[in-house]
């Protein structure tokens, strides 16, 4: 049987061996975590090699994923759908192995890392998803969901900002299953971390109210297997295990030094590293007895099949308690739910009412939620303003699991990607709402999740200088820009109450991406709408008034701003021209509609056309060409009474109507 050092630097090698052959990446966090990876991967990671989606398995999170290869070598090992070749393909085109982890290009990735302290906040999602889908589903006598969450992260991952947001939230929630392990080895790109990073970090994570078991030795076994055995004995509080490491454990000239942080060891440093490690096989060989000894294929059978009885146990127990988990863990929606969405939004259209559409969207989340007890809700401590409490909501807390509802407090990016390792987890879709200006401290979580493309629902109220008097730092101006060229991303801002229910619709049935509502605070008017208009605004852009034959002019409007095109367009028909008005509630869904429903909206043979939003202009070129008009924002707003900033910035009938006049005049001319 290898030795536990053979079996850690099967990993130190296949890390050197990788970044060497990419001639680029990180050798230094694997070398030096190689050790404290044997030890959980090995004698208490639960998960199944051949089934890597297996509902109860334990999570691991690489949150330092720049050591991305540590993550595929144990992946490689313990038999995973991982071959030698994929590691041999490090970090180039098409690979299964990217420079950082991806979620979705290997088994057994569970989220992307990169953006330090993203992967530590996924972690604290997936450990929330954990504790809240136990307390909705777990009976006594069936603890079905009962895993713990693992994450590796290092010096940069605490000094980000949001490891504070996420692990001061996770210790006031007492999320006991999540077990941390620091990588404390004092390097970071720049060199020795004590000139700028000399954090108390157990007294910090202390009065978060976590256990923190300081000074382990990263390198002895037994030391870590003790920490590990006291972090499992807490299950009412996170733990922070601290291990001092060296990083580039083995390189006998550059371990301990910044040098082998971000940059292959060179040929020499490598032979002197198998020497020193007593690694004597070529690159990207590993023997047969310690494959045999990390292989997990025979054990996590095991382990899954135990479950897989239990579940059985539970399932004739309480059958529709498991029927609803599984179809929750498969992302499955119930059968009947776009029927009554249906009925809802044909309601919506036939009660008329005129309110701000961030009421909509809380009407909308009533209608919803009880056919969806997936729905985890949450706001950033703006509730009140947000509207995303709704009757059946309960607040998950330390005490109280069961609860479908999250109090993120003022924490924006940390709430966003939470919700990002809550849709990882599975069996929740997340919502979570800001003010649309303060999306910009979630942004990079933003983007996260559209690069994985995670069913995650962004409610962002409050959308234009409408908001008033809050003044310029809370009126957004180019977040909708923003956010509709950011790729899979699909993003709304509705004009009444019915396109907000089938804004809320089409978040929730989509599988393949985030989505972001954006809400009005002021009251809206509600458009009348035939039954295939309404249909249609699913297809992200319609035509909401037209007139007979082709158009003159087409006005294109969304949110608030529609309103102000139909009066405009009545304005105008009242002169003699003939006006289309096109709501655009969803720019990139209206963007995938075929030719033919596009050109009928928007023919090409009308030229002539002005977009009407309270946003930054220019991402409406596109849609109006070069020679057309944008009534919309260039600068940041003022402090006033709404009405009187839409005045002063030009959204007026008496504006729209001149503009209308002096562009049908140009193009005549």
């Amino acid at each position: 049987m290898p030795s536990r050092k053979e079996l850690a630097n099967a990993i130190r090698a296949l890390s050197m061996d990788a970044v060497q052959k990419a001639k680029s990446g990180h050798p230094g966090a694997p070398m030096g975590m190689a050790d404290i990876a044997e030890v959980l991967w090995r004698d208490y990671l639960n998960h199944n090699p051949t089934d890597p989606s297996w509902i109860n398995r334990d999570r691991f999170v690489l949150s330092n994923g720049h050591g991305s290869m540590l993550l595929y070598s144990l992946l490689h090992l313990s038999g995973y759908d991982l071959g030698i070749e994929d590691l041999k393909n490090f970090r180039q085109l098409h690979s299964r192995t990217p420079g950082h982890p991806e979620y979705g290009y290997a088994p057994g990735v569970e989220t992307t890392t990169g953006p330090l302290g993203q992967g530590l906040a996924n972690a604290v999602g997936m450990a929330l998803a954990e504790k809240a889908l136990a307390g909705q589903f777990n009976r006594d006598g069936h603890d079905v969901i009962d895993h713990y969450t693992y994450t590796f992260l290092g010096d940069g991952c605490l000094m980000e900002g949001i490891s504070h947001e996420v692990c001061s939230l996770a210790g006031t929630l007492g999320l006991g299953k999540l077990i941390c392990f620091y990588d404390d080895n004092g390097i970071s790109i720049d060199g020795e971390v004590e000139g700028w990073f000399t954090d108390d970090t157990p007294k910090r994570f202390e009065a978060y109210g976590w256990q923190v078991i300081p000074g382990v030795d990263g390198h002895n076994a037994d030391a870590i297997k003790q920490a590990i055995e006291q972090a499992r004995g807490n299950t009412s509080q996170p733990t922070l295990i601290c291990c001092k490491t060296i990083i580039g454990y083995g390189a006998p000239n550059k371990q301990g030094k910044e040098e082998c942080h971000g940059a292959p060891l060179g040929d020499d440093e490598i032979a002197g590293a198998r020497q020193a490690l007593g690694w004597t096989h070529e690159p990207f060989v590993v023997p047969e007895d310690i494959y045999a000894a990390w292989s997990a294929k025979e054990k996590g059978a095991a382990l899954q099949q135990a479950w897989s009885e239990k579940f059985a146990a539970y399932q004739q127990a309480h059958p529709e308690l498991a029927g609803e988990l599984l179809r929750r863990s498969a992302g499955k929606l119930p059968e009947d739910f776009a029927a009554k969405a249906d009925a809802y939004i044909a309601e919506c259209q036939a009660k008329g009412e005129t309110i701000a559409s961030r009421k909509a969207s809380q009407n909308s989340i009533n209608a919803y939620a009880p056919l969806l007890p997936e729905l985890l809700g949450g706001s950033a401590d703006l509730a009140g303003s947000n509207l995303t409490i709704w009757k059946g909501s309960k607040g998950v807390s330390k005490e109280d699991a069961d609860g479908n509802y999250i109090y993120y407090g003022v924490r924006e990016f940390g709430m966003s990607a939470i919700m990002n390792g809550v849709a990882l987890h599975g069996g929740f879709i997340p919502y979570g709402a800001t003010f649309l200006v303060f999306m910009e401290y979630a942004r990079n979580a933003v983007r996260m999740a559209a690069l994985m493309k995670q069913r995650s629902i962004l409610v962002y109220t409050h959308d234009s200088i409408g908001l008033g008097e809050d003044g310029p730092t809370h009126q957004p101006i180019e977040q909708l820009a923003n956010l509709r060229t950011t790729p899979n991303m699909s993003t709304w801002r509705p004009c009444d109450a019915v396109e907000s229910a089938v804004a809320w619709k089409s978040a929730i049935t989509r599988e393949d991406g985030p989505s972001a509502l954006i809400f009005s605070r002021q009251n809206l008017p509600h458009q009348p709408r035939d039954a295939e208009q309404v249909a249609n605004i699913e297809k992200g852009g319609y035509i909401l008034k037209d007139c007979a034959g082709q158009p003159d002019l087409i006005l294109i409007a969304t949110g608030s701003e529609v309103g102000l095109a139909v009066a405009s367009a009545e304005a105008l028909t009242a002169q003699g021209h003939k006006v289309r008005v096109v709501s655009m509630p969803s720019t990139d869904v209206f963007d995938k509609q075929d030719f033919h429903y596009r050109q009928q909206v928007l023919p090409l043979e009308v030229s002539a056309r002005i977009a009407i939003e309270a946003a930054h202009q220019d991402f409406w070129y596109k849609y109006v060409g070069l020679d057309g008009r944008i009534v919309g924002m260039s600068t940041f707003g003022e402090s006033a009474p709404a009405n009187l900033l839409f005045e002063e910035f030009g959204f007026t009938v008496d504006n729209v109507v001149a503009q209308a006049q002096d562009l049908l005049d140009s193009l005549d001319a």
